[in-house]
């Protein structure tokens, strides 16, 4: 899906893609507001690729800070989900 408009309907498009073998990109649309819950969402979904922008802005760098703050956290529990984002299964 190219955009959706609640996180149910993300969340079901992010399957759709899995198990299509699909790379899963999201981003937010410019204008946003400052708020970090697209990293958490990126995350929890093991999305490939997150696209913020540059971090020149105060709703770009919220969202890298979140993913920052995420990675301390994880450690080296923490696995980073776009290794294989454009690799086909065999």
């Amino acid at each position: 899906a190219n955009q959706v408009g609640t996180v149910i309907e993300a969340i079901e498009a992010v399957k759709q893609d899995k198990d299509a073998h699909w790379g899963v990109m999201v981003s937010y649309r410019y204008g946003d507001t400052d708020d970090s819950f697209i990293a958490d969402l990126v995350v929890g979904v093991t999305a490939g690729q997150i696209k913020v922008g540059a971090p020149c802005r105060g709703e770009c760098l919220t969202k890298y800070n979140q993913l920052l703050r995420m990675e301390e956290v994880l450690g080296s529990e923490g696995v980073y989900a776009g290794k294989n984002w454009r690799t086909t299964p065999s």
